[in-house]
């Protein structure tokens, strides 16, 4: 059966076209042209009988973007002008506050800050949500839009109203800045490489080869492994996810995408080499890492290639395809499911690290050195016999002031830990000991 329809109203012509229809096919098409009739119907009546003139394309655009966000929250219609802020974006360079959110029953919901961007700087933390704008409620408005009106034009001001579990709802006042972002940092922590990876865009994986590279030239022969920190890393581009757990595995799969039809589904396998040289690893997660962050957590611990310490990560598990719809802009499609090597589904579950370690700031126990015990304090103690251990001396008294007012905060404002810092940072300090225990296991390398 060939079925050939145009439905028109007024300036709305829609043109379905020729298709060979099964009766099953058919009864289900023509139940379907009756809705956009009525789609058409309702478009029209607000267009002739709304209390102000409407613009056509708005409404266009709003009908879209209310049948894209019914679906899940990561869909959505993309005008041209928010089409081109996403391809800044993933290139590593755009205006605005330094914040990945997504929705939440209507709310505006964080889920990482950015490092070294206002919103890291005013200490917004993964789980606030955003509740109004300038005093504006969000609710009502889309993720865009919500979006659209965060940023601006760079040096001007915005408040954010944070709501955060167990505090009073506050206000916080960022500074709009042009975002650049540095995907990958590192430093050497003794003979432990630190490499930190804020975001997947289009040069994570050379960067990181960079920093690798230059941190094994750094330490040298002594290198005892690395600490992988993915903590509030929002994701990013696939290819790159891919890339990066590729960097640390030999062989076998990295991730697969199941969607819809079973023919569909596609697997990512790795390639030999190693850039570490099967060196020990730690990735550290949080409750901001999400999507191509929980890939790379998922394909190191699954292949037993690292220990996954820190705590349980967002779950975002959902493959968003963005579809061009030419000078219309584009649309963001949730199209699949992320699965980890295993088998593992990431949505709505997230990875579970190996070793849960909650954030801490680590504040250590001033102990004068005469008070602390041992062996060589306690009367008539063996002395050693090659005499190179002596009594440690007793300390001179520190200056009374000494210290004083380092861990002072101000009660009303929320903690902020400097991720990278062992001295700060609880997680980091115990993904360090963890690869000093491992590095001491490792056979010498030829």
């Amino acid at each position: 059966m060939i079925r050939k329809t145009m439905i028109a109203a007024g300036s709305t012509t829609l043109l379905l076209a020729s298709t060979f229809l099964t009766p099953a096919m058919a009864a289900e098409s023509k139940e379907t042209y009756r809705l956009m009739e009525l789609f058409a119907t309702v478009f029209e009546k607000v267009r002739a009988e709304y209390v102000e003139p409407v613009k056509d394309d708005e409404l266009i655009e709003a009908a879209l973007n209310g049948m894209l966000t019914s679906l899940d929250p990561h869909s959505s219609y993309l005008n041209a002008k928010s089409a081109k802020d996403m391809e800044v974006n993933t290139k590593g360079e755009f205006g605005g506050l330094g914040i990945e959110v997504t929705m939440e029953n209507g709310w505006v919901k964080v889920v990482s800050p950015i490092d070294d961007t206002p919103a890291f700087r005013a200490g917004l933390q993964p789980g606030d949500f955003i509740t109004h704008l300038d005093g504006e409620p969000v609710q009502g408005l889309t993720l865009s839009e919500a979006v659209d009106r965060m940023r601006g034009m760079v040096n001007t001001d915005i408040k954010l109203t944070i709501r955060r579990n167990g505090t009073a709802p506050f206000d916080v006042k960022l500074t709009r800045a042009v975002i650049k972002i540095q995907t990958v940092r590192s430093h050497a922590e003794g003979k432990i490489g630190y490499v930190r990876i804020t975001q997947f865009s289009a040069t994570t994986d050379t960067d990181l080869r960079k920093h690798v590279d230059q941190l094994k030239k750094d330490i040298g022969k002594e290198l005892g492994g690395f600490v992988i920190d993915l903590r509030n890393n929002p994701g990013g581009l696939l290819d790159q996810a891919i890339a990066v757990s590729d960097d640390f595995l030999e062989k076998g799969e990295v991730v697969s995408t199941r969607s819809r039809k079973s023919e569909d589904t596609q697997r990512y396998n790795a390639r030999p080499g190693d850039i570490t040289g099967g060196l020990p690893l730690v990735v550290l997660v949080n409750d901001g890492s999400a999507s191509a962050s929980e890939i790379v957590a998922g394909a190191l611990q699954d292949h037993r290639r690292a220990l996954v310490l820190g705590t349980r990560s967002f779950g975002k598990g959902s493959v968003q395809t963005l579809m061009p719809l030419g000078q219309y802009g584009s649309m963001r499609l949730t199209t699949a499911r992320y699965y980890t090597p295993s088998g593992r589904s990431i949505q709505a579950v997230g990875i579970e690290p190996d070793i849960k370690v909650l954030q801490s700031k680590v504040e250590p126990i001033n102990v004068p050195e005469r008070e602390r015990r041992s062996e060589a304090s306690l009367r008539n103690a063996l002395t050693n016999p090659d005499g190179s251990a002596k009594q440690p001396a007793s300390p001179a008294a520190a200056p009374a002031d000494e210290h004083k007012g380092d861990d002072k905060t101000d009660a009303a404002a929320p903690p902020v830990i400097k991720l990278g810092d062992p001295a700060q940072d609880y997680q980091l300090a115990r993904a360090l000991d963890l690869i000093r225990g491992l590095s001491l296991y490792r056979p010498p390398a030829n």
